[in-house]
């Protein structure tokens, strides 16, 4: 817009000052040659869609996405490990062996003594290890969840931003073009002693700022495609993004999206956690049962004598307490209750995060509306009153300027208004989640 609106601005500035048509005309169509052949080249790469990058995102060998899966399998391992008895213990003993002539057969008490013993642990203790390693499991598939549910998010923000630099970049680069053009003809103009060197300085002054902007806008495209290829990959990272944004799937109403927090992946992690921490109480309860163990043993002799064979059980007996078993299990409940506690705070930052996002994006579905249908219709209308004001005398070169400049700022701000609604939205369907994300 900024390049059409250019042209007939200058086309009615030269009519409007004699002499300039014919012997000072500017080359318009050449400036605009470099600018219309790159993005010529540009439209040869495929666009970087969001779904491409999020489905790039969600298929790539990033660790921080692998290392919950390993946890889990790593925990499944352990619930089976931890759930056996311990291993038998063997014993052999030469036993009562004459130190005079270390003869087999000439003590009675003489014995080649070998044992076996097996320990059992106390009360359902096995049990309760397994199923603490399993809830840990399932904290770790939670927690792949979540990863997965921020690598979307992120993916999608990141893309976003791109979407906004690039657009950005493209707008005030005809802006840019469409000021310099003006610049020609402001000295054409000068030349004639029609306008003063003020009215020249200040569009150069003005150009210099774009210019200043473009950096910026450069710097904040690398350093996003930056983010973004950390999710998707370098290759990826440098395409172009599509001139339009994407549509998205509308999120559900902020009740329903209340009721399905406690469905978050981040509070089930805690929920494992709780878990977790109940099943130490589980066992911190079993040591006040007698942990036992069986003995059993045979004792070989010489000399025809009888051997010997031996059978015992020894039993732990619980008697002292207070210091030990009471306290163990004193904080083992409350491990418990932080876990609770650490619920409870996820549930609660959850909902704050709903409400923050729930509003923003429906704010900024009113201030898009109302830049879409007010605030653009009115810069429009100013830059184009200040050209005709210009035209007849009655505002200065700096205005025009000034009004072309505005619009622009218009025109920036609602598509950054745009991205972050989007952005909200995307916040939003992190909480509620996605079946095909």
């Amino acid at each position: 817009m900024y390049r059409q609106t250019s042209l007939v601005a200058i086309a009615t500035i030269m009519i409007a000052v004699p002499g300039l048509a014919s012997e000072n005309a500017v080359p318009i169509e050449v400036a605009s040659a470099t600018p219309r052949a790159t993005m010529q080249q540009d439209e040869h790469q495929p666009a970087l869609t969001m779904k491409e990058a999020v489905r790039l995102a969600l298929n790539s060998d990033d660790p921080y996405l692998l290392e919950p899966g390993v946890r889990a399998d790593a925990q499944l391992d352990r619930a089976v490990a931890d759930s056996q008895l311990p291993d038998p213990k063997f014993r052999a003993t030469f036993a009562n062996w004459p130190t005079n002539s270390f003869s087999y057969t000439q003590e009675p008490m003489t014995q080649l003594q070998l044992g076996l013993s097996q320990t059992f642990p106390k009360g359902d203790t096995l049990k309760f290890n397994r199923q603490k390693r399993q809830a840990l499991v399932g904290m770790e598939q939670a927690r792949l969840d979540l990863r997965r549910r921020e690598i979307v998010l992120d993916t999608r923000q990141n893309w976003l931003d791109l979407y906004y630099w690039t657009a950005a970049r493209e707008k005030v680069l005809a802006s840019r073009m469409a000021i310099a053009e003006l610049i020609e003809v402001i000295e054409a103009i000068y030349a004639t002693g029609r306008e003063t060197s003020q009215d020249v300085f200040r569009a150069e002054l003005e150009l210099s700022l774009l210019d200043d902007r473009l950096v910026e806008i450069d710097r904040q495209d690398a350093m996003v495609r930056a983010r973004l290829a950390r999710r998707i990959g370098q290759d990826a990272a440098t395409k172009q993004v599509p001139a339009s944004l994407p549509p998205m799937r509308h999120p559900s109403d902020i009740a329903p999206l209340t009721e399905r927090l406690s469905q978050h992946p981040a509070a089930r992690v805690q929920e494992a956690n709780v878990a977790v921490a109940d099943k130490d109480v589980g066992v911190a309860r079993e040591q006040y049962k007698p942990g036992w163990s069986v003995n059993v043993g045979y004792g070989a002799r010489g000399a025809d004598r009888a051997d010997l064979a031996t059978v015992g059980v020894v039993m732990d007996v619980p008697l002292f307490t207070q210091k030990r078993q009471d306290k163990r299990l004193s904080a083992a409940k409350k491990d418990r209750q932080a876990a609770q506690l650490g619920h409870d705070t996820v549930l609660l930052d959850l909902k704050k995060m709903l409400d923050s996002s729930y509003a923003d994006w429906q704010r900024l579905q009113k201030r898009v509306g109302l830049f879409q249908s007010v605030v653009i219709k009115r810069a429009k209308e100013t830059s184009e009153a200040s050209l005709t004001s210009y035209q007849n005398g009655v505002t200065d070169f700096a205005e025009l300027v000034r009004a072309r400049l505005a619009e622009l700022d218009a025109e920036l701000n609602l598509l950054k208004l745009q991205s972050e609604r989007m952005k909200a939205q995307a916040q939003l369907l992190f909480l509620e989640g996605e079946d095909d994300a």
